[in-house]
């Protein structure tokens, strides 16, 4: 049945987010058609895909005809008015249980929004729910948590990847337009990659993480999932605020970044990371290597360089530790083996280690500036390996961690740099899964990271493919 002139209610879900906001502010379709559409396609996929762990449908409701009538006085917010996303079940909703996917937290519900949150809400979105993620973000794969691992809509035999798994999930079926991650070390990039959308982990303390339950604070980023580099922009634009009360939070000069992904890339130099194909799948490298011979047609020259695949997990370890420490002491039997393995590992990292790896980190932070008076933008396969499938890793927890270690190879040095990095679908392996790269950018360049992004998605059709929609 015809919800507009233009959309039927089958369309909506699959519309990109950027044309859902255009949609809603011509007056095609309202905040209540979407959200409905939506609900619909949870109510309908999500026993199968398991990408939400709450879903506030009456609240969205209210949320969607609050935002139509705003519109309707002409009170239109910006973009995100009207528009359904959801959030990852590490990020504080009030009112609304956070669970971090792990039975320590099944019951938990906080008294505030975190930053991130709030900031939506601020710019009118539409808030549909929480959505599911490998335990306490504390994996690649997304396989381990109290409420089950969400799958793949590409092929449900596959993991999602981690930690962000539901919101990668959720996007790419068209259950939300938009999701809000968490990437420690690469939790953003990896799922995205695994999916086939886009995932921006944005520069180290551009986003607020105040209100997100913390793996790691000198590796934690908050950041925007979406079907493409134009939806991450406006998603971006919403978000990226300074927050004097989050210790971790820099000033960066304004940008806006809807405009910013609009500028040329012809003076753009590039940088290709050689080290970061060592070892890749075959058909991962002709991907990217075919995705690079786009890219060098939108620049201004192209240069090898070199760039450490540093994947020290000291500071890692030892502040998830000192995180979770004191709930260890009441809560050990709540957490799954496995996490409580990794969780304890860190407790052997000694006070002259934790300061040794940390000043190591600043002085990586430091010395990746020279990187940027020789290149613009860099750019490397987002993952080593192809996806593998969920059977296999929950029946061989050896065969899980080391396919965890190769899936972020690729994404966690990165998070060492605080360097912003988005990761775009480039292909797809001939057994139909989805190939990511990964484009990263000087601090405070995510604008530019972006604008690369839109460059090659308006060059290229990959991100326009969808999964299979189910019955």
């Amino acid at each position: 049945m015809p919800v507009s002139a233009r959309y039927s209610a089958n369309q909506l879900p699959m519309l990109q987010l950027a044309e859902a906001s255009q949609a809603v502010q011509k007056r095609e379709v309202s905040p209540l058609d979407l959200t409905g559409a939506c609900l619909a396609e949870i109510e309908r996929r999500n026993p199968e895909l398991n990408a939400f762990i709450t879903v506030t449908a009456e609240s969205a409701l209210e949320q969607a005809r609050r935002a139509e009538a705003e519109i309707v006085r002409g009170e239109w917010k910006g973009p995100l008015h009207g528009i359904p996303v959801a959030i990852k079940d590490l990020v504080e909703t009030a009112g609304v249980r956070t669970t971090a996917g792990s039975a320590v937290l099944k019951d938990n519900v906080p008294a505030a929004d975190a930053e991130v949150v709030r900031r939506l809400k601020a710019a009118g979105a539409v808030l549909l729910g929480k959505l599911n993620l490998h335990e306490f973000a504390y994996g690649a794969s997304g396989i381990i948590g109290h409420f089950g691992p969400a799958r793949n809509p590409w092929n449900t035999a596959h993991v999602a990847g981690g930690s962000s798994s539901g919101s990668a999930s959720a996007v790419a079926a068209g259950l939300c337009y938009g999701a809000i991650g968490t990437d420690t070390a690469g939790s953003i990039r990896l799922p995205a990659a695994c999916c086939g959308i886009t995932g921006l982990k944005p520069t180290y303390g551009l986003v607020s993480k105040r209100g997100v339950i913390p793996l790691s604070w000198s590796f934690d980023h908050v950041g925007p999932m979406a079907r493409t580099s134009a939806d991450a922009a406006i998603m971006l634009q919403a978000i990226a605020y300074y927050d004097p009360q989050d210790i971790y939070c820099q000033r960066f000069p304004p940008v806006f970044y809807p405009s910013a992904i609009e500028e040329h890339t012809s003076a753009l130099r590039l940088g290709i990371a050689r080290d970061f194909w060592n070892d890749v799948d075959e058909e991962i490298g002709q991907a990217v290597d075919a995705a690079v011979a786009v890219l060098i047609s939108l620049v201004a020259n192209v240069r090898d360089v070199g760039l450490s695949l540093d994947t020290d997990r000291t500071l890692v370890g030892a502040e998830s530790y000192a995180h979770h420490q004191a709930s260890l002491l009441q809560h050990e039997n709540d957490y799954h083996p496995e996490t409580l393995r990794r969780v304890r590992s860190g407790a052997h990292v000694t006070t002259l280690q934790y300061i040794q790896a940390h000043q190591d980190l600043l002085r990586q932070r430091r010395d990746i500036l020279q990187l940027f008076e020789q290149v613009d933008v860099l750019v490397t396969p987002t993952t080593a390996i192809l996806l593998p499938a969920l059977a296999d890793l929950q029946a061989q927890p050896d065969l899980l961690r080391s396919r965890e270690l190769q899936m972020l190879r690729n994404t966690q040095p990165f998070n060492m740099l605080g360097l912003p990095c988005a990761s775009v679908c480039c292909g797809f392996s001939r057994d139909g899964l989805p190939i990511g790269m990964q484009i990263a950018g000087a601090p405070g360049a995510d604008g530019v990271v972006l604008c690369l992004a839109h460059a090659y998605q308006k060059q290229t059709g990959w991100h326009a493919k969808h999964p299979p929609r189910g019955n």
